[in-house]
């Protein structure tokens, strides 16, 4: 037999021996019992699978009754033209392939597998296959051809179960794309602004729609795709994922929660971005602005790249990098006794400024944390004090000095440490 092809009845040589008015009476006797059998099948059908459901026409006859009485009608007359000769392997001109299609449709939409319906249909080649064996014997066919009547029907059958899987894929498919389409839309209410009225309860309403349930807490992460066709990451069911965007956004729920920060970093590997701070469900969007935040800054460099990283690790350079004009236009006040000293001299004394606000020590502390002797630093702090006088003594004058060296230094316009210098 060949490969099985819907529609489609291979032609069993011992049935080439058949006379054909012994063959023309075997199809006569078959095609008028046919809607008989096919009524017969149904029944059975329905005494085995008392549940399942039946769809009618617009007519109000049952679709299934329809595909099987024309199953019969098509695989009898693609006999008749196989054993006379006129073909090996014929087209099916009465079998709609819809019907079987709708079949398998109606599977998916349901949710339930294709192995029922795969049942139900070896159910009815068995009872067809009896019926027309009777038929066979009362026309006197031989045995041979009988026999191979049997492996051409369930070489029919396949074509039909080829069917109904294209339609239970089709039915798939859209589902799927209904599903991402509502998780979508309740992504957007999550990240939208509140201001616009969304309440609680339709936020509810949208989440139940979906099947997620609405945690206390969630991050929110925007990730940089590792390459246009990269495979969307295996997160799980109640992680919201949207990758229509150009960059990806996430929304995780209970992000602390057991296990939660070990799966996310398996799904994960291979992309790079940003999680937000965890936050009550209602400030989503705020998590999302520092995630967006944190992915800027990583594209320009300023923070670790090829890794989705966690703003509540980052909180210094999210903080300090942020605000840029107002840091820059804060680090020329407070910078300003440094502008007529060269620049090397400049970066050092401002590296020194900088570990003696961090340590609050002696020159011995700050030259350790710099690696530099201890009779250098003195020189430079008496250089600082000079250049700042009692300025530098104001609480509030170190905080900002502190402040805004600690930004050049996360820009990397500070350098390293004397001691990591080359040639030190």
């Amino acid at each position: 037999m060949c490969a099985a092809r819907p529609g489609v009845v291979t032609a069993p040589s011992a049935w080439r021996e058949v006379p054909p008015d012994r063959v023309r009476r075997f199809v006569a006797g078959a095609l008028g019992e046919a809607p008989a059998l096919a009524e017969q099948i149904l029944d059975e059908i329905r005494r085995e699978y008392p549940r399942l459901d039946l769809p009618l026409d617009a007519s109000g006859e049952p679709l299934a009754l329809l595909g099987i009485r024309r199953a019969i009608e098509s695989f009898v007359a693609l006999l008749e033209r196989s054993a006379t000769g006129r073909a090996s392997d014929v087209e099916s001109p009465v079998v709609p392939p819809e019907v079987f299609q709708e079949f398998g449709r109606g599977e998916g939409l349901h949710g339930r597998s294709l192995d029922s319906l795969q049942a139900i249909y070896r159910l009815g080649v068995r009872l067809a296959w009896r019926r027309l064996a009777e038929i066979g014997q009362r026309v006197e066919i031989p045995a041979p051809a009988m026999y191979e009547l049997v492996d051409a029907g369930y070489e029919y059958l396949d074509g039909l179960v080829d069917q109904s899987v294209r339609g239970y894929a089709e039915a798939a498919a859209r589902e799927a794309g209904e599903r991402l389409r509502l998780r979508r839309r309740l992504m957007e209410m999550l990240l939208g602004d509140r201001r616009r009225g969304d309440g609680v309860e339709a936020l509810a309403e949208r989440a139940a729609g979906v099947g997620w349930a609405l945690p206390r807490r969630v991050a929110v992460g925007v990730l940089l795709r590792p390459a246009r066709e990269a495979v969307a990451p295996a997160l799980g069911e109640d992680v919201l994922l949207d990758l229509e965007y150009e960059r990806p956004r996430m929304v995780v729920p209970d992000p602390y929660a057991a296990g939660r920060p070990e799966l996310l970093h398996r799904a994960l590997a291979g992309w790079s971005g940003a999680v937000g701070p965890p936050v009550p469900l209602r400030d989503a969007a705020k998590s999302l602005r520092w995630a967006e935040v944190a992915v800027g800054l990583m594209e320009r460099g300023l923070l670790p790249s090829g890794e989705v990283l966690h703003c509540t690790e980052h909180t210094e350079a999210l903080v300090l990098l942020q605000p840029e004009e107002l840091l820059d236009d804060l680090s020329l006040r407070c910078l300003a006794p440094l502008t007529h000293c060269g620049p090397t001299h400049a970066r050092r004394l401002a590296e020194t400024l900088l570990a003696w606000l961090e340590t609050r020590g002696g020159a011995p502390e700050v030259a350790a944390r710099l690696g530099v002797h201890p009779q250098t630093v003195r020189y430079r702090l008496r250089r600082i004090r000079e250049l700042w006088g009692g300025e530098i003594d104001d609480p509030d004058r170190r905080f900002e000095l502190e402040l805004v060296l600690r930004a050049q230094r996360l820009r990397g316009e500070l350098g390293a440490t004397d001691a990591e210098r080359p040639g030190r």
